[in-house]
């Protein structure tokens, strides 16, 4: 019963940091008009990094008086290690999503994107972990329902479409490295430096390719706070804490509810209209969320 109530937290987690990344395509969108992609991922990832800090100086006071010296030095050694790998493949991921950007829609971006709700329990086979029904069937109509959602004309690959499908490997391998990291070091920590990590690197390429000016920065300031406060430090945040009690198919396929908010975002905000064919799309991947969460379906007995 405890275990079930820890995914249950767990799943609403992941489902709430998939809301604040679905908004935040539509921040990500309208920045573009303005900043380069670099420097955008620089400046949100940085501002993440520094949300993150009160909770990891409260936290540690706190833990602090159970442990010594180099027992806090063995840990941050780890995390270092850890957050530097992850933070790579954070980097590679949001810098060819966010080009990408630049290329396709919003709408199409999600969807590619989504991709990995298929690509996630493909990848873990090969690290042999169990794929039951449930999970299958909940990928299939997740996978189907962001196809509804998403794309309304002929599925072609642009340069835009090809950097969204590349970086939907990369975000495959990201919830992969998230499960297995978060297992083993603390999750502020982990979020911390695997943030800074992909902020100077986006912020050395933004130095190198882009023009940096404050004057077009003040234009996207809101986008910048919610995808560096939101977007970065409470949502990549939310989702190591939740990955903790959530198997990363799952996680997976709660995530693809990303393009859901992302439509509804576009609704909202850029005044987008649903068809029939993007609501059906959001039902099929709601019951691909839901599917999951259901009492296993057993062909045999």
């Amino acid at each position: 019963m405890m275990k079930d109530k820890q995914q249950f937290r767990a799943n609403l987690l992941l489902l709430l940091a998939a809301g604040i990344w679905g908004f935040a395509f539509v921040a990500q969108k309208t920045s573009m008009e303005h900043i380069g992609p670099y420097t955008f991922n620089g400046l949100r990832f940085a501002l993440g990094a520094l949300s993150l800090l009160p909770m990891i100086y409260f936290f540690s006071r706190r833990s602090s008086a159970n442990k010594d010296a180099q027992i806090n030095k063995n840990e941050w050694k780890k995390v270092r290690s850890a957050g530097f790998k992850v933070g790579l493949i954070l980097f590679a991921g949001s810098s060819l999503q966010q080009v990408g950007l630049i290329y396709t829609t919003a709408g199409k971006a999600a969807f590619i994107t989504g991709l990995y709700i298929v690509i996630v329990p493909l990848l873990g086979l090969f690290l042999k972990q169990r794929l039951n029904l449930n999970m299958g069937l909940g990928a299939f109509l997740a996978a189907i329902g962001l196809y509804f959602l998403s794309i309304t004309n002929r599925l072609t690959i642009s340069q835009g479409d090809l950097l969204e499908l590349i970086g939907a490997l990369f975000w495959s391998v990201h919830i992969l490295m998230i499960d297995n990291y978060s297992r083993k070091v603390d999750v502020l920590k982990l979020s911390l430096v695997q943030m800074i990590t992909c902020s100077v690197f986006s912020l050395g390429v933004a130095v190198c390719t882009e023009v940096i000016a404050w004057s077009t920065i003040n234009q996207v300031i809101i986008p910048i706070l919610y995808g560096g406060i939101l977007s970065a430090g409470v949502a990549y945040t939310l989702q190591i804490i939740g990955q903790k009690n959530a198997q990363p198919a799952k996680a997976a396929i709660i995530f693809s509810m990303e393009a859901v908010f992302a439509a509804l975002g576009g609704y909202l905000l850029l005044h987008e209209h649903l068809s029939s064919r993007s609501l059906t799309g959001c039902l099929l991947m709601l019951l691909g969320m839901l599917l999951p969460q259901l009492p296993r379906i057993r062909l045999f007995k």
